[in-house]
């Protein structure tokens, strides 16, 4: 079942957030498969981010690959990600 995430990470740059997403693109085995969209927003704080997974399956395999790249890069850790059930997704 889809699931929606919506995750604050406060003090993270753009360009902090762009450094993070080019070193998992390096990454074998793609980390980002059954991600379905992926919104990053610069906020007064830092940033906020909306995910559509397949899976919160798919979720949790990607957390357990970035969340060593983001310590490795000293980033801040964010408060806990927000996971609804998705009633229904579709793409124009």
């Amino acid at each position: 079942m889809a699931i929606l995430v919506r995750a604050e990470m406060p003090g993270v740059t753009t360009a902090q957030y762009d450094e993070l997403n080019s070193k998992l693109q390096a990454l074998p085995d793609n980390p980002f498969r059954g991600c379905l969209s992926h919104v990053c927003v610069a906020t007064g704080s830092g940033l906020l981010i909306h995910d559509l997974w397949e899976s919160e399956q798919d979720m949790q395999r990607f957390m357990d690959r970035v969340m060593p790249v983001a310590e490795e890069m000293g980033l801040p850790q964010g408060s806990r990600p927000e996971v609804h059930q998705v009633h229904n997704y579709w793409t124009p």
